[in-house]
């Protein structure tokens, strides 16, 4: 249990960094990208604003979500750009390609008729794996097309935001790490609570077997001084209830305790249908309906005495909660990969139940589970989920048509 816990810890720990690690990261990707849209915009607008051209005075701010520095003309030159002007009347496009190297004033002219084709004032164009954004400026009868070499500011978003991503992952794998490093020490108050719990269950019922014994002991000569009495009768039944409650507590701390299992394949059809011979009987004089489905040679991997124990303890808990004249039924299947065991009850009130306590310590229904004068202490399916955990399995319980099931899944053993 205590290992459970440090996993789930870890697990939580970790998945919350995540969280705000995506959250940080996200957003400085975000902001960045967009911070690098809004200087390629910035920088189209001032150069649609002065013809295609470098402005001769002081570059005029620019109206922006996001601040960014003051452009200038110093600055302006670490831009790639160019422009062309296409006539209305008919005459050749004009090009201006004295800030750009490596796209010819042809090439130019036909980016320039692509974009106007296109009928958009902003937008992209691909040119020899090198993407250039561009703005359309219409002045009476000619028209300016602006392009603008957006890989440098593209790249600084880029390295920003790959930059984030690593140092993102890095942080996390180291605090990950660490978390496993010290994390028996963070939830070691947890683990000594525990063990002290576990020791005093255990101690506990030692000490309380005696008095019960002597209790015992007293009644039975009571009863051969005096005769068996009603009184008797109640003394000895609260004695026997009590035995078998601290017996749960003891095998329960034991369970939790990782017990020593002989984890092997184990024939679990074979196991099932030897639990099931044994309640037939019981569920008959309870007034039940037994039913059983069992599948031939399902082997799991599991403790064959544990296994047994879980068998009965589902049995068990269906046979005390089942309707009057209700049916018990266990199914063992195998579902892909996995051996189902199914052990269900009818019980037409099910609905009023929380299935999702079934397996909470000393969990009860004040109303809906205690219809036996059997009814339990609410510590069997709690053992059966320990054992079930054990074997790696998973188990569940659910309500459904009048009927609650418990369901336990085990990987199977494929031959």
């Amino acid at each position: 249990m205590i290992q459970h816990f440090r996993k789930k810890f870890i697990l939580i720990s970790t998945s919350a960094l995540l969280v705000v690690i995506i959250t940080i990261i996200g957003s400085i990707s975000a902001v960045t990208y967009f911070q690098a849209r809004q200087e390629v915009n910035s920088v189209l607008s001032i150069l649609s604003d002065n013809q295609g051209r470098m402005p001769a005075r002081q570059v005029p701010s620019q109206s922006n979500f996001f601040p960014q520095q003051r452009f200038t003309r110093e600055s302006l030159s670490q831009y790639r750009y160019f422009s062309a002007t296409i006539p209305h009347n008919g005459d050749p496009i004009q090009v201006d390609n004295q800030h750009i190297l490596s796209v010819s004033a042809a090439t130019i002219r036909q980016l320039a008729q692509r974009v106007e084709r296109r009928n958009n004032d902003h937008g992209q164009v691909l040119y020899n794996s090198n993407v250039y954004a561009y703005q359309v400026r219409r002045m009476g009868k000619r028209t300016l097309v602006v392009f603008l070499d957006e890989s440098l500011m593209m790249s600084r978003a880029r390295e920003i935001i790959n930059l984030g991503v690593l140092l993102g992952v890095v942080s996390l794998v180291l605090y990950t790490i660490i978390l496993i490093l010290f994390s028996r020490r963070a939830i070691r108050p947890i683990i000594e609570a525990e063990q002290r719990q576990k020791e005093f269950i255990t101690n506990a019922g030692h000490e309380l077997k005696t008095p019960l014994t002597v209790i015992s002991a007293n009644t039975e000569m009571q009863e051969l001084t005096n005769g068996e009495t009603e009184l008797t009768t109640s003394t000895k039944e609260q004695v026997s209830r009590m035995t078998k409650l601290i017996n749960y507590l003891v095998s329960l701390a034991r369970l939790q305790e990782q017990p020593q299992m002989n984890i092997v394949p184990v024939d679990a059809s074979a196991v099932v249908d030897r639990a099931v011979a044994g309640f037939k009987n019981v569920a008959a004089n309870a007034g039940h309906r037994f039913e059983a489905a069992v599948a031939p040679a399902i082997t799991v991997m599991a403790d064959e005495n544990y296994l047994y124990e879980l068998v009965s303890i589902l049995i068990d808990n269906a046979n005390k909660y089942c309707d009057p004249d209700g049916t018990v039924s266990v199914q063992l299947a195998a579902v892909k990969k996995n051996a189902v065991l199914t052990v269900t009850n009818s019980y037409a009130k099910g609905a009023q139940v929380d299935t999702k306590r079934f397996f909470e310590r000393f969990y009860r229904e004040n109303k809906a589970r205690t219809l036996s004068k059997n009814a339990g202490y609410g510590i069997g399916l709690s053992m059966a989920q320990t054992i079930v955990h054990n074997f790696n399995g998973r188990i569940s319980a659910k309500y459904a048509d009048g009927r609650i099931s418990l369901v336990v899944s085990l990987r199977q053993v494929t031959k």
